[in-house]
């Protein structure tokens, strides 16, 4: 999983994302975010539902956010390469 967001505001402007069936849900709540205007802090601190027999602890999607928000914080590329979500 891949988020960008520009440097200058923060606000989530695209995603990638490399799964199974899945990843369905995941690739959902990105096009919301990005539809509403999110930033990646947003999105990280988003509480989004949670079943333990179905879903992991931290959410990827969230985890990703979270990643892309401390790299912007930091001042890496808008698109750090290498940073991905692990897969649940």
């Amino acid at each position: 999983m891949k988020t960008v967001a520009p440097r200058s505001d923060g606000v989530l402007v695209g995603s990638q994302i490399v799964g199974g069936p899945g990843d369905r849900q995941a690739h959902r709540r990105l096009a919301t975010a990005v539809w509403a205007g999110m930033t990646v802090e947003d999105l990280s601190m988003a509480d989004l539902s949670y079943a333990p027999p179905f879903s992991p602890v931290w959410d990827p999607v969230v985890f990703a956010a979270g990643l892309a928000d401390k790299d912007l914080q930091r001042g890496r590329p808008e698109t750090a390469p290498g940073r991905t979500a692990p897969r649940p």
